[in-house]
């Protein structure tokens, strides 16, 4: 296998990541700005397959429509010469002093209204520029305060806008799904939508569910204190993972938006094992993009927001390649073995058995002994989890 990022391995950035210029709640930049067809052509020469943006990230609020074109116009050519793509595109709806309460939930409607016709003509964009997946991070769409929100109706009101969306893509014959971003805080003190498993019920309360999937990031799941690769196993369950995004995160705090991996590199390991090895079959569970949603640290000049770049997407490959080991390993599948984690796809009740079967059978309850896991009958996860260690660190 080799380690050197090549298009085929689908690893895509925002523009937002690479052009993030080291701001912070209590600095300002420590970086200047970044030209997108500069960032086009440094991302291709890296061997990414592609770009991701905002509508505000590519050309500034409240530009001119000729403003707009001028600079979708030199993203168009970039894109042609380098090769590069645009699998998906979002909107800002977060930064401006207009969505300070939301976009789609804020209490005030004529912001409601604005901030659809800004998503409608976004969608087009995407449309425009071939993207497949739009995603929907409600950074905005929440509250400090109990009695500021009434949530029920800040829930209709999200829902009400999701509908409007997909009914809109329909009706032009676009070919695009849409994608949920859950966080459960920062900036907000609560957010809608925290979590992969709220969004999931979101969803199914939506007109069109099937259009509806999730784009979970590395960083919110933990900041919530859950486990990232669940929740990634749990959207594949429901057949919702659209779009992911990765990026590290070192416990319970803000954001952090590390690299890949420099974080909880344990479950950095799970995910892409999961990701890359975890389907029905033992194949790979995941085609779409890696996406690396993430911040060049602040202290970093230019030369080390590329590093970073190259970090996201070595480290990617170096955990397949050790993910790849692991499988492989007699030692692993006698332990996964040994386990019983194989044993848990058995259906508990057999075919055609019923509760009546179940019943009927003496040894399921009556003769089963449930005193010998006393002191007995150990799973053997320790001896699992030191073996993943040792394919993670090299050792084996």
């Amino acid at each position: 296998m080799t380690l050197t990022p090549t298009p085929a391995d689908q690893f895509t950035f925002g523009l937002w990541t690479v052009g993030y210029n080291g701001t912070d709640p209590f600095g300002g930049p420590t970086r200047a700005p970044l030209d997108v067809v500069h960032v086009v052509e440094k991302l291709a020469s890296y061997g990414a397959y592609g770009l991701t943006f905002h509508d505000d990230d590519l050309f500034a609020f409240g530009s001119t429509e000729d403003e707009r074109r001028h600079q979708i116009e030199r993203l168009k050519g970039a894109l042609a010469a380098t090769g590069l793509k645009v699998p998906m595109i979002t909107t800002n709806l977060f930064s401006q002093p207009v969505f300070k309460d939301g976009g789609f939930t804020s209490n005030d409607r004529a912001v409601r209204r604005f901030a659809l016709r800004k998503v409608l003509r976004n969608i087009d964009l995407a449309a425009e520029m071939g993207a497949k997946i739009f995603v929907m991070w409600g950074g905005r769409e929440g509250a400090e305060y109990d009695a500021a929100k009434d949530i029920r109706s800040a829930l209709e009101r999200y829902r009400e806008a999701v509908n409007l969306l997909g009914q809109y893509v329909l009706d032009k014959g676009y070919d695009i799904r849409f994608a949920i971003e859950p966080k459960p805080n920062e900036p907000r003190g609560d957010i809608l939508l925290p979590t992969v498993g709220h969004a999931l019920a979101f969803i199914e309360s939506l007109e069109h569910p099937e259009m509806v999937g999730l784009n979970p990031e590395v960083g919110h799941e933990q900041m919530a204190g859950l486990n990232f690769a669940t929740a990634i196993a749990q959207a594949l369950y429901h057949g919702k993972l659209f779009h992911i995004d990765l990026n590290g995160q070192r416990g319970i705090k803000y954001d952090q938006d590390l690299v890949f991996g420099h974080g909880d590199l344990h479950n950095a390991f799970a995910l892409v094992d999961l990701l890359e090895n975890g389907g029905p079959d033992g194949g790979q569970a995941y085609t779409g993009m890696r996406h690396f949603d993430y911040k060049p640290s602040r202290t970093e000049d230019e030369t080390g927001v590329w590093a970073s770049v190259q970090a996201n997407m070595h480290t990617y490959l170096l955990l397949k390649e050790r993910a790849k080991a692991f499988r492989a390993d007699p030692e692993v599948q006698q332990a996964l073995a040994d386990c019983k984690v194989p044993e848990l796809a058995v259906p508990t009740v057999g075919e055609g058995e019923g509760y009546a079967g179940l019943l009927a059978d003496r040894s399921a309850f009556e003769e089963f002994d449930a005193g010998a896991y006393y002191n007995g009958k150990g799973f053997g996860f320790v001896r699992l989890q030191q073996l993943a260690t040792e394919h993670l660190l090299g050792a084996r």
